[in-house]
């Protein structure tokens, strides 16, 4: 029997993509009350917690069961019990949120049967517990964040039956700012009707100072609003890159006839109209007064800054939804994308990225499950003139010798990274700013005189 050619691999250098316990513990920390709890090494609990710390400069705890080498062995189940306890006695929560890893997955830990025996023994009123499978060898920060919120939402309305509908929306988010969902608050309260947006973490990580310290920070989608998404009219769900067996939506779908419906997540003019219209289709009400001012200026601002930006060209990169979403927006103000970049595999990514460029001269580079030395070594020759992402392309920037306009996560070089404002009109409105400003400065930093006026 023949052998079969070995496939040429090569190493993820610099990779464009985070774990997959990391999206899920920020998921865990946009629900009132809940505490993450990795179940695996104390590393990777602190991996995340150094990541979430320097992007929104929050104290953020993050538990572990601790495996040590006989736990690796022999399983981590005591671990685990007593990982549950400490929390439970100490924090007092109303929630935890169970993450698995590589290593608590690799030894094939049957987590859902620890947590069975677990609750079993209960004596007393505990804490919800959930758990979502995040080994990041099957996915990115995004899988995991995904997979979170369909685990918490699995877990806590499985006990509704045959629910009868008493209105409202549920707005399931992508992997978005504190800054957006303040946003998407923004914009649902101008509707004046029941909402759930989940997960929220838009004060639990970034609420104000603090008198003393909180265990626990304030906010985040409380428990009883998870209850409720089942009685809701519809999901809207901001993101089309989510796997059908980590969407929450079709769950509340399948389960409790709650139509779910994806869209792109509303970045750019023509993505926010989209999502202003299923709104208009779940609510039954048309654009707020507020937000088509906010579109009319969104425009205006278009005309103001068109010559700045038009025809230049740009390197994007990031998670697959996001990308996408820049992608469009940038293809509606004139700005040529010459690579579209991933680290996740992007199952469909060339296809997302092709159908949003519709007014691209250029035939773009779209490149998945890649890294920022392949990046480089793919856009070396492509004459960018501006790089569109978040603080990891640091390096590639100066490789280019081109301005970095900084968005998305992480973003660990900048203050307020996470008050950074993407979605919306608004949203749209500040990041055209932002790279005109960019590619104005770098002008003007390259003569030997400057200008005042442009």
């Amino acid at each position: 029997m023949p052998i079969a050619p070995i496939e040429n691999f090569v190493s993820t250098r610099n990779a464009c993509k985070l774990c997959a316990p990391l999206g899920a513990c920020l998921a865990m920390r946009g629900i009132e009350g809940c505490i993450p709890l990795i179940h695996g090494s104390q590393g990777c609990s602190t991996y995340i917690r150094r990541y979430g710390i320097s992007h929104f400069r929050e104290p953020i705890d993050i538990a572990s069961s601790n495996f040590t080498e006989s736990s690796a062995i022999f399983g981590g189940r005591d671990n685990l019990f007593q990982a549950l306890d400490n929390i439970t006695r100490q924090y007092q929560p109303a929630a935890i949120g169970v993450a698995s890893t590589c290593l608590s997955e690799t030894i094939g830990e049957d987590i859902r049967m620890y947590l069975y025996e677990y609750e079993s023994k209960r004596h007393s009123k505990r804490p919800v517990i959930f758990h979502a499978s995040t080994p990041s060898y099957r996915g990115t920060h995004i899988d995991g964040f995904h997979e979170a919120i369909r685990s918490v939402v699995c877990s806590v309305t499985k006990m509704e039956t045959a629910p009868q509908k008493t209105g409202g929306v549920n707005i399931i988010s992508g992997f978005v700012s504190a800054e957006d969902m303040r946003e998407i608050h923004s914009i649902l309260q101008s509707y004046a009707v029941p909402y759930t947006l989940l997960p929220d973490y838009s004060e639990s990580l970034d609420g104000g100072a603090w008198d003393e310290y909180r265990k626990i920070a304030e906010g985040g989608t409380t428990l009883d609003r998870i209850k409720a998404m089942p009685f809701a009219d519809g999901t809207l769900y901001l993101g089309q890159g989510v796997e059908p067996d980590a969407d929450a939506g079709i769950y509340l779908q399948q389960h409790f006839n709650v139509p779910s419906r994806c869209v792109e997540l509303p970045i750019g003019i023509e993505n926010t109209d989209v999502f202003f219209n299923a709104l208009e289709e779940l609510t039954g009400k048309s654009m707020p007064e507020v937000q088509r001012k906010n579109r009319l200026r969104l425009i205006d601002a278009y005309f103001d800054g068109h010559k700045y930006c038009s025809g230049k060209r740009a390197v994007v990169y990031g998670e697959e939804d996001f990308v996408t979403g820049l992608a469009s927006f940038l293809d509606e103000i004139g700005v040529e994308t010459v690579l579209a970049a991933t680290g996740a595999p992007g199952r469909n990514f060339e296809t997302r990225i092709t159908s949003v460029l519709r007014n691209s001269r250029l035939k773009p580079q779209i490149t998945a499950d890649t890294d920022f030395v392949t990046m480089l070594e793919v856009c070396k020759e492509m004459n960018a003139d501006f790089i569109l992402g978040n603080s990891k392309g640091l390096y590639l920037a100066r490789e280019l010798n081109v301005p970095l306009v900084r968005c998305g996560f992480p973003i660990h070089d900048r203050i307020g990274g996470h008050r950074i404002l993407h979605l919306g009109y608004r949203g749209a409105l500040n990041l055209f700013e932002r790279i005109c400003n960019t590619l104005i400065e770098a002008k003007q930093s390259r003569e030997k005189t400057g200008w005042l006026y442009v």
